[in-house]
Protein backbone atom coordinates (compact mmCIF):
# COMPACT_ATOMS: atom_id res chain seq x y z
CA UNK A 1 0.00 0.00 0.00
CA UNK A 2 1.26 3.50 -0.88
CA UNK A 3 2.30 6.11 1.40
CA UNK A 4 -1.16 8.31 1.58
CA UNK A 5 -0.81 12.03 1.24
CA UNK A 6 -3.11 14.45 0.75
CA UNK A 7 -2.16 17.47 -1.20
CA UNK A 8 -3.16 20.58 -3.61
CA UNK A 9 -2.78 19.45 -7.24
CA UNK A 10 -3.24 20.87 -10.54
CA UNK A 11 -5.81 19.65 -12.66
CA UNK A 12 -6.32 19.18 -16.22
CA UNK A 13 -10.00 18.91 -17.19
CA UNK A 14 -11.05 16.40 -20.16
CA UNK A 15 -14.57 15.32 -21.24
CA UNK A 16 -16.35 12.55 -20.05
CA UNK A 17 -17.48 10.56 -23.21
CA UNK A 18 -20.63 8.88 -21.78
CA UNK A 19 -22.12 11.83 -19.26
CA UNK A 20 -23.12 15.61 -20.48
CA UNK A 21 -22.85 16.34 -16.54
CA UNK A 22 -19.75 14.96 -15.18
CA UNK A 23 -15.96 15.65 -16.73
CA UNK A 24 -12.78 14.03 -15.86
CA UNK A 25 -9.97 15.77 -13.55
CA UNK A 26 -6.95 14.68 -14.24
CA UNK A 27 -4.08 14.26 -12.03
CA UNK A 28 -0.30 12.68 -12.72
CA UNK A 29 -2.32 9.92 -14.26
CA UNK A 30 -4.86 9.53 -11.99
CA UNK A 31 -8.73 10.51 -13.54
CA UNK A 32 -11.19 11.49 -11.24
CA UNK A 33 -14.96 11.84 -12.48
CA UNK A 34 -16.23 15.63 -11.31
CA UNK A 35 -19.26 17.58 -12.02
CA UNK A 36 -19.35 19.55 -15.27
CA UNK A 37 -18.20 23.25 -14.73
CA UNK A 38 -16.72 22.57 -11.44
CA UNK A 39 -13.02 23.20 -12.83
CA UNK A 40 -10.90 24.32 -15.13
CA UNK A 41 -7.60 23.18 -16.70
CA UNK A 42 -4.88 25.24 -14.53
CA UNK A 43 -7.08 25.74 -11.63
CA UNK A 44 -5.85 24.20 -8.30
CA UNK A 45 -7.77 21.67 -6.05
CA UNK A 46 -7.40 19.21 -3.49
CA UNK A 47 -6.80 15.42 -4.23
CA UNK A 48 -7.73 12.75 -1.79
CA UNK A 49 -6.69 9.18 -3.13
CA UNK A 50 -7.58 6.00 -2.71
CA UNK A 51 -7.80 3.84 0.96
CA UNK A 52 -8.13 7.73 2.77
CA UNK A 53 -10.68 7.12 5.63
CA UNK A 54 -13.01 10.78 5.77
CA UNK A 55 -14.09 12.04 9.12
CA UNK A 56 -18.10 12.15 8.55
CA UNK A 57 -17.98 16.33 8.89
CA UNK A 58 -15.81 16.16 5.54
CA UNK A 59 -18.15 12.89 3.89
CA UNK A 60 -21.34 15.81 4.70
CA UNK A 61 -19.33 18.56 3.35
CA UNK A 62 -18.86 16.69 0.09
CA UNK A 63 -21.94 15.15 -0.32
CA UNK A 64 -21.04 12.04 0.03
CA UNK A 65 -22.58 10.59 2.67
CA UNK A 66 -23.54 7.14 2.33
CA UNK A 67 -21.87 6.60 -1.03
CA UNK A 68 -18.18 5.70 -0.06
CA UNK A 69 -16.93 1.78 0.78
CA UNK A 70 -16.29 0.67 4.22
CA UNK A 71 -18.34 -0.95 6.65
CA UNK A 72 -18.80 3.07 7.61
CA UNK A 73 -19.20 4.52 4.41
CA UNK A 74 -15.98 6.36 4.89
CA UNK A 75 -13.37 5.04 2.99
CA UNK A 76 -11.95 5.63 -0.67
CA UNK A 77 -12.04 3.35 -2.91
CA UNK A 78 -11.96 3.18 -7.16
CA UNK A 79 -15.45 3.44 -8.92
CA UNK A 80 -16.95 3.41 -12.19
CA UNK A 81 -19.07 6.67 -13.28
CA UNK A 82 -20.91 6.27 -16.56
CA UNK A 83 -17.95 3.83 -17.32
CA UNK A 84 -15.52 5.98 -16.32
CA UNK A 85 -12.93 4.89 -14.19
CA UNK A 86 -12.90 6.83 -11.01
CA UNK A 87 -9.52 7.26 -8.72
CA UNK A 88 -10.08 9.75 -5.91
CA UNK A 89 -11.90 12.67 -5.04
CA UNK A 90 -11.23 15.86 -6.19
CA UNK A 91 -12.50 19.04 -3.77
CA UNK A 92 -11.84 22.39 -2.35
CA UNK A 93 -12.58 21.73 1.56
CA UNK A 94 -13.97 24.94 3.53
CA UNK A 95 -11.25 24.13 6.41
CA UNK A 96 -8.83 25.03 3.61
CA UNK A 97 -10.65 28.25 2.61
CA UNK A 98 -7.75 30.10 3.91
CA UNK A 99 -4.84 28.18 1.76
CA UNK A 100 -3.49 29.40 -1.21
CA UNK A 101 -3.93 26.06 -2.79
CA UNK A 102 -1.69 27.00 -5.77
CA UNK A 103 1.47 27.82 -3.52
CA UNK A 104 0.41 24.79 -1.86
CA UNK A 105 0.62 22.63 -4.90
CA UNK A 106 4.21 23.71 -5.60
CA UNK A 107 5.67 22.83 -1.97
CA UNK A 108 3.49 19.47 -2.02
CA UNK A 109 2.08 20.14 1.54
CA UNK A 110 0.41 17.50 2.97
CA UNK A 111 -3.53 18.52 4.62
CA UNK A 112 -4.19 14.74 5.75
CA UNK A 113 -3.76 16.00 9.41
CA UNK A 114 -5.70 19.46 9.33
CA UNK A 115 -8.51 17.29 7.54
CA UNK A 116 -8.97 14.77 9.54
CA UNK A 117 -7.89 11.93 6.64
CA UNK A 118 -6.32 8.70 8.04
CA UNK A 119 -4.79 5.45 5.79
CA UNK A 120 -7.32 2.70 5.57
CA UNK A 121 -5.44 -0.14 7.09
CA UNK A 122 -6.33 -3.40 6.21
CA UNK A 123 -7.91 -6.07 9.04
CA UNK A 124 -5.69 -9.02 10.07
CA UNK A 125 -7.15 -12.63 9.54
CA UNK A 126 -6.69 -14.96 12.51
CA UNK A 127 -5.04 -17.51 10.69
CA UNK A 128 -2.22 -14.62 9.33
CA UNK A 129 -1.78 -12.99 12.64
CA UNK A 130 -0.44 -14.48 15.88
CA UNK A 131 1.99 -13.51 18.99
CA UNK A 132 4.72 -11.06 18.22
CA UNK A 133 8.08 -10.31 19.60
CA UNK A 134 10.36 -7.52 18.73
CA UNK A 135 12.19 -7.53 15.57
CA UNK A 136 14.62 -4.33 15.66
CA UNK A 137 16.97 -6.50 12.88
CA UNK A 138 13.94 -7.01 10.54
CA UNK A 139 14.42 -6.11 6.87
CA UNK A 140 11.25 -4.53 6.40
CA UNK A 141 9.38 -4.16 3.13
CA UNK A 142 9.30 -0.42 1.81
CA UNK A 143 5.78 1.00 0.30
CA UNK A 144 5.54 1.28 -3.19
CA UNK A 145 4.05 4.57 -4.82
CA UNK A 146 1.72 4.37 -7.52
CA UNK A 147 2.89 4.72 -11.03
CA UNK A 148 -0.11 6.96 -11.38
CA UNK A 149 0.60 9.15 -8.90
CA UNK A 150 4.01 9.65 -9.57
CA UNK A 151 4.16 9.42 -13.34
CA UNK A 152 8.00 10.72 -13.51
CA UNK A 153 9.60 7.91 -11.97
CA UNK A 154 11.21 6.39 -14.62
CA UNK A 155 12.72 8.08 -17.90
CA UNK A 156 11.48 7.06 -21.16
CA UNK A 157 13.71 4.48 -22.50
CA UNK A 158 15.52 3.92 -19.56
CA UNK A 159 16.17 -0.16 -18.93
CA UNK A 160 13.23 -1.54 -16.73
CA UNK A 161 11.78 -4.78 -15.48
CA UNK A 162 7.88 -5.49 -15.50
CA UNK A 163 6.92 -8.33 -12.76
CA UNK A 164 2.92 -9.11 -12.46
CA UNK A 165 1.83 -8.45 -9.12
CA UNK A 166 0.53 -10.71 -7.19
CA UNK A 167 -2.85 -10.67 -5.10
CA UNK A 168 -1.80 -12.40 -1.83
CA UNK A 169 -0.72 -11.15 1.34
CA UNK A 170 3.26 -9.81 2.13
CA UNK A 171 5.56 -11.97 3.60
CA UNK A 172 8.77 -11.09 5.39
CA UNK A 173 11.78 -13.45 6.00
CA UNK A 174 15.14 -12.05 7.39
CA UNK A 175 17.59 -14.76 7.88
CA UNK A 176 20.54 -13.63 10.30
CA UNK A 177 23.77 -15.27 9.27
CA UNK A 178 26.02 -15.03 12.13
CA UNK A 179 23.34 -16.64 14.75
CA UNK A 180 20.96 -18.64 12.09
CA UNK A 181 18.32 -16.97 13.40
CA UNK A 182 15.01 -16.72 11.13
CA UNK A 183 12.53 -14.31 11.67
CA UNK A 184 8.82 -13.87 9.77
CA UNK A 185 6.59 -11.53 9.56
CA UNK A 186 3.85 -9.95 7.19
CA UNK A 187 4.29 -6.32 6.24
CA UNK A 188 1.89 -4.56 8.86
CA UNK A 189 3.34 -6.29 11.66
CA UNK A 190 6.79 -5.88 10.30
CA UNK A 191 6.56 -1.69 9.55
CA UNK A 192 6.24 -1.73 13.57
CA UNK A 193 9.68 -3.51 14.01
CA UNK A 194 7.47 -6.89 15.36
CA UNK A 195 7.71 -10.49 14.39
CA UNK A 196 5.75 -13.39 14.46
CA UNK A 197 6.46 -15.95 16.91
CA UNK A 198 6.87 -19.91 15.40
CA UNK A 199 3.56 -21.20 14.73
CA UNK A 200 2.90 -24.43 12.69
CA UNK A 201 -0.66 -22.93 12.13
CA UNK A 202 0.34 -19.43 10.87
CA UNK A 203 0.07 -18.84 7.21
CA UNK A 204 3.79 -16.98 6.57
CA UNK A 205 5.96 -20.02 9.16
CA UNK A 206 3.59 -22.59 7.28
CA UNK A 207 4.67 -21.42 3.93
CA UNK A 208 8.27 -20.35 4.62
CA UNK A 209 9.10 -23.61 6.12
CA UNK A 210 7.24 -25.45 3.38
CA UNK A 211 8.93 -23.55 0.19
CA UNK A 212 12.11 -24.41 2.23
CA UNK A 213 12.74 -20.07 2.01
CA UNK A 214 15.40 -20.50 5.50
CA UNK A 215 17.77 -22.69 3.58
CA UNK A 216 17.50 -20.95 0.44
CA UNK A 217 18.42 -17.55 2.25
CA UNK A 218 20.91 -19.33 4.06
CA UNK A 219 22.82 -20.68 0.82
CA UNK A 220 22.53 -16.77 -0.71
CA UNK A 221 23.99 -15.27 2.32
CA UNK A 222 27.40 -17.43 2.04
CA UNK A 223 27.14 -17.46 -1.34
CA UNK A 224 27.27 -13.79 -1.49
CA UNK A 225 29.13 -13.14 2.02
CA UNK A 226 25.98 -11.40 3.88
CA UNK A 227 24.92 -10.54 7.37
CA UNK A 228 21.29 -10.41 6.53
CA UNK A 229 19.25 -11.49 4.05
CA UNK A 230 15.74 -10.48 3.35
CA UNK A 231 13.21 -12.24 1.57
CA UNK A 232 9.48 -10.91 0.11
CA UNK A 233 7.16 -12.68 -1.27
CA UNK A 234 3.10 -13.13 -1.40
CA UNK A 235 1.58 -15.89 0.03
CA UNK A 236 -1.98 -16.88 -1.72
CA UNK A 237 -4.36 -18.95 -2.43
CA UNK A 238 -8.42 -19.67 -1.23
CA UNK A 239 -8.90 -18.64 1.85
CA UNK A 240 -5.89 -16.23 1.93
CA UNK A 241 -7.82 -13.44 -0.41
CA UNK A 242 -10.46 -13.84 -3.07
CA UNK A 243 -8.20 -14.33 -5.58
CA UNK A 244 -6.75 -17.06 -4.99
CA UNK A 245 -4.49 -18.25 -8.50
CA UNK A 246 -5.86 -22.07 -8.46
CA UNK A 247 -4.18 -22.51 -4.94
CA UNK A 248 -4.91 -23.03 -1.85
CA UNK A 249 -3.75 -20.97 1.61
CA UNK A 250 -5.76 -23.56 4.01
CA UNK A 251 -2.75 -26.25 2.72
CA UNK A 252 0.14 -27.40 4.02
CA UNK A 253 2.06 -26.26 0.75
CA UNK A 254 0.44 -22.18 0.99
CA UNK A 255 1.08 -20.74 -2.92
CA UNK A 256 3.55 -18.79 -2.46
CA UNK A 257 6.33 -16.58 -4.99
CA UNK A 258 9.03 -14.15 -4.26
CA UNK A 259 8.93 -10.13 -5.53
CA UNK A 260 12.20 -8.95 -3.92
CA UNK A 261 15.61 -9.59 -2.64
CA UNK A 262 17.57 -7.90 0.03
CA UNK A 263 20.66 -8.22 1.59
CA UNK A 264 23.61 -6.49 4.07
CA UNK A 265 26.61 -6.92 2.89
CA UNK A 266 29.68 -4.98 4.20
CA UNK A 267 27.03 -3.00 6.40
CA UNK A 268 25.48 -1.50 2.92
CA UNK A 269 21.58 -3.24 2.12
CA UNK A 270 21.48 -3.78 -1.60
CA UNK A 271 18.48 -5.11 -3.48
CA UNK A 272 18.90 -7.60 -5.84
CA UNK A 273 17.12 -9.58 -8.98
CA UNK A 274 15.21 -11.97 -7.41
CA UNK A 275 14.89 -14.22 -10.40
CA UNK A 276 18.46 -13.83 -10.68
CA UNK A 277 20.08 -14.79 -7.34
CA UNK A 278 17.15 -17.34 -6.21
CA UNK A 279 18.42 -19.24 -9.33
CA UNK A 280 14.90 -21.00 -9.41
CA UNK A 281 15.13 -22.12 -6.14
CA UNK A 282 11.98 -20.81 -4.80
CA UNK A 283 8.95 -19.17 -7.01
CA UNK A 284 9.16 -15.82 -7.96
CA UNK A 285 6.46 -13.57 -9.53
CA UNK A 286 6.10 -13.86 -13.44
CA UNK A 287 8.35 -11.45 -15.34
CA UNK A 288 5.75 -9.83 -18.19
CA UNK A 289 8.00 -7.66 -20.37
CA UNK A 290 11.78 -6.73 -20.12
CA UNK A 291 12.67 -3.59 -21.98
CA UNK A 292 13.16 0.25 -23.02
CA UNK A 293 10.39 2.04 -20.47
CA UNK A 294 7.22 2.62 -22.15
CA UNK A 295 4.33 3.87 -19.66
CA UNK A 296 1.63 3.35 -22.47
CA UNK A 297 2.95 -0.46 -22.37
CA UNK A 298 3.10 -0.90 -18.39
CA UNK A 299 -0.32 0.44 -18.44
CA UNK A 300 -1.80 -1.75 -21.07
CA UNK A 301 -0.06 -5.05 -19.42
CA UNK A 302 -1.74 -3.68 -15.85
CA UNK A 303 -4.56 -5.42 -17.15
CA UNK A 304 -5.42 -8.67 -18.74
CA UNK A 305 -5.38 -12.13 -16.93
CA UNK A 306 -3.20 -13.75 -14.41
CA UNK A 307 -0.05 -15.34 -15.67
CA UNK A 308 0.64 -16.78 -12.19
CA UNK A 309 -1.59 -19.97 -12.07
CA UNK A 310 -0.46 -20.63 -15.90
CA UNK A 311 -4.15 -21.09 -16.54
CA UNK A 312 -5.31 -17.54 -17.19
CA UNK A 313 -8.33 -18.15 -14.06
CA UNK A 314 -8.82 -14.52 -13.11
CA UNK A 315 -8.27 -10.92 -13.76
CA UNK A 316 -5.01 -9.83 -12.67
CA UNK A 317 -4.10 -7.41 -9.94
CA UNK A 318 -1.58 -5.05 -11.48
CA UNK A 319 2.22 -4.77 -12.36
CA UNK A 320 5.29 -3.72 -10.65
CA UNK A 321 7.87 -1.70 -12.56
CA UNK A 322 11.48 -1.11 -11.74
CA UNK A 323 14.58 0.09 -12.95
CA UNK A 324 16.85 -3.18 -14.29
CA UNK A 325 19.58 -1.46 -12.74
CA UNK A 326 18.62 -0.53 -9.31
CA UNK A 327 18.96 3.59 -8.43
CA UNK A 328 17.63 6.28 -6.37
CA UNK A 329 14.76 7.88 -7.43
CA UNK A 330 14.15 12.01 -6.84
CA UNK A 331 10.53 11.58 -7.20
CA UNK A 332 9.39 8.71 -4.85
CA UNK A 333 12.72 9.66 -2.46
CA UNK A 334 13.40 6.06 -2.26
CA UNK A 335 14.17 2.95 -5.13
CA UNK A 336 12.79 3.47 -8.33
CA UNK A 337 10.28 1.49 -8.46
CA UNK A 338 6.30 1.35 -8.86
CA UNK A 339 3.18 -0.19 -9.49
CA UNK A 340 0.17 0.14 -11.76
CA UNK A 341 -2.90 -1.64 -10.49
CA UNK A 342 -5.94 -2.78 -12.83
CA UNK A 343 -8.94 -0.91 -13.45
CA UNK A 344 -11.05 -4.32 -13.61
CA UNK A 345 -9.02 -5.67 -9.98
CA UNK A 346 -9.78 -2.08 -8.06
CA UNK A 347 -13.38 -2.21 -9.40
CA UNK A 348 -14.33 -5.95 -8.57
CA UNK A 349 -17.02 -6.81 -6.70
CA UNK A 350 -16.09 -8.87 -3.63
CA UNK A 351 -12.81 -8.15 -3.08
CA UNK A 352 -10.44 -8.53 -0.03
CA UNK A 353 -7.62 -6.69 0.85
CA UNK A 354 -6.05 -7.79 3.91
CA UNK A 355 -2.30 -7.12 4.76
Amino acid sequence: MSTLRVTAEHLTILEHPNADALELAQIGLYRAVVAKGAYRTGETAVYIPEQAVLPAALIEELGLTGRLAGSNADRVKAVRLRGELSQGIVCRPGELADVDLAAAAESGEDFAERLGITKWRPPIPTHMNGDVEAAPDLLPWVDIENLKRFPTVFEPGEPVVVTEKVHGSCCLVTYHAESGEVQVSSKGIGAQGLALKEDDTNLYWRAVRAHGVPEVAAALAERIGASRVGVFGEVFGAGVQDLSYGASGRTELPGYAVFDVSAVVDGQLRWLDAAEVLGGELPVVPELWRGPYDQAVVLELADGRETVSGKELHIREGVVVRTQAERYSPVTGGRAIAKAVGGAYLTRKGGTEYE
